[in-house]
């Protein structure tokens, strides 16, 4: 299912950000500049869940937080360049199901957009799995098996492993790979996602050929055939 996302800020350049960010991750985005807009959008779109920075002209987070309750269930992270104690408890007694501080990790954002979006939607109370062929992913505890023998993953390899089974049959290239796993850590480069996925494959085994190259791209990963 490829949710759909509302991002509520006035700066142009961090709703660029966050689009960039949510599409790679899969997700549908439609973008508001104020609050007034959003309740807008809120009305005129199926919304899953809205991103919504606390500090905006018209109608601030916390007004629009008050407001877009009357008119839907739908889930809020508030997010701020303001990490006050107070303006958390404010966000989250308003109806907030998060609140992250600017600036933040892209992969940090897609991890809690989905955390939110998992307790909202999952109707079965089972850990929200992820299996494509031999191999299974348990999200919530952030584990990996293959043919039930658990996988020795580091946080970054299990990372790589969990978006490109998410997203199968998606080529993702090596700059978006490296964009939404590692961020702004600039000692990475293109060359470290070429070395995850050799790992990655050798402790696959037979299973490694599912990480296919896109050759000129970066690469997938595909049902075994």
């Amino acid at each position: 299912m490829s949710y759909h996302i509302l991002v509520i800020d006035d700066e142009p350049q961090m709703r660029d950000l966050i689009r960039m960010i949510l599409e790679d991750a899969g997700y549908k985005v439609e973008e508001a500049g104020d609050g007034i807009q959003a309740l807008a959008a809120v009305k005129k779109h199926d919304i899953d869940l809205c991103i919504v920075d606390v500090m905006m002209p018209y109608m601030d987070g916390f007004t629009f937080a008050q407001e877009v309750k009357r008119i839907a269930e739908v889930p809020l992270i508030f997010l701020s360049a303001r990490g006050e104690e107070w303006d958390k408890v404010q966000g989250l007694k308003l109806g907030g199901d998060d609140y992250i501080v600017k600036p933040f990790m892209p992969g940090e954002l897609v991890a809690r957009i989905e955390a939110v979006l998992r307790r909202t939607y999952r109707q079965n109370p089972d850990p929200f799995i992820l299996q494509v062929g031999p191999l299974t992913i348990n999200e919530d505890s952030y584990t990996a098996q293959l043919d039930g023998r658990p996988l020795n993953l580091t946080l970054k390899e299990f990372s790589l492993l969990q978006l490109l089974t998410k997203h199968k049959g998606r080529a993702y290239s090596r700059e978006q790979l490296l964009e939404l796993i590692w961020g702004d850590d600039h000692q990475s480069s293109e060359r470290t996602i070429d070395t995850h996925i050799k790992t990655l494959r050798l402790k696959l085994g037979d299973a490694g050929k599912m990480i296919e190259t896109v050759w000129g791209i970066g690469y997938k990963l595909e049902d075994p055939q």
